[in-house]
């Protein structure tokens, strides 16, 4: 398994939970809870009552709340997208509450569209791990130069992360990673370039910073 949850109040009654979740409600008096403002005013974490109950929009809808704010027609690769780059910037999978505070979208977007954060991490990891992308490979032609690749040149999200994951989020030409420094910014690049045949294939991608990238520019790095 590739991440660990801990155990709360597990012997909490779910009643409890639930008019703990009202309480705050009628303290803010408002007619919904957002997840950060149960966890600045409940007795415990809104990671408890979500895996009671399966996701934060659940747990609204039994205390007779409204659903709180968050954004609606966000795609699952737009999430998906936001979970990879906070998970580059870290270095490693990112908890709970460093989603809570550095994505984009609140949490409760990814419990409401997924079902909870746990099932939010598993869909993520089967998304990654589905490599049908690399068994088959999409002919393209390349405008103006009469040849065929077997791949497309864009590098999809899948690939992107594996590739990263493999050069441990590092650049492999200086070794700058935004687990150190923040204002590293990495890409993945085609070793041997598309435009002179290069395929879009795992073993032809590196993980470059965006300032060694630009150096490289079509050239052919040893």
């Amino acid at each position: 398994m590739i991440f660990e949850l801990n155990e709360f109040h597990r012997n909490i009654n779910s009643n409890e939970l639930i008019e703990d979740l009202r309480h705050v409600a009628e303290f803010l008096n408002q007619d919904t809870v957002t997840i950060d403002d149960y966890n600045q005013h409940g007795r415990f974490h809104a990671t408890t009552l979500t895996r009671r109950f399966g996701s934060w929009f659940n747990c609204l809808s039994r205390a007779g709340l409204k659903p709180s704010r968050s954004k609606i027609g966000i795609s699952d690769e737009e999430l998906f997208e936001e979970i990879e780059n906070i998970w580059i910037r870290l270095g490693k999978q990112p908890t709970y509450s460093q989603m809570r505070d550095l994505s984009k979208y609140s949490v409760g977007t990814y419990e409401k569209h997924f079902g909870g954060w746990r099932n939010t991490l598993v869909a993520f990891v089967k998304y990654i791990n589905e490599n049908d992308f690399v068994d088959n490979p999409i002919k393209e032609n390349i405008k103006g130069e009469g040849s065929t690749h077997r791949s497309s040149r864009n590098i999809n999200l899948r690939t992107r992360f594996i590739v990263l994951q493999r050069d441990k989020f590092k650049c492999c030409a200086c070794g700058a990673s935004p687990a150190k420094d923040p204002s590293v910014e990495l890409c993945v690049d085609h070793i041997i370039p598309w435009s002179k045949g290069g395929e879009t294939v795992i073993e032809n991608l590196q993980t470059l910073c965006s300032k060694c990238n630009l150096g490289k520019s079509d050239l052919i790095l040893d």
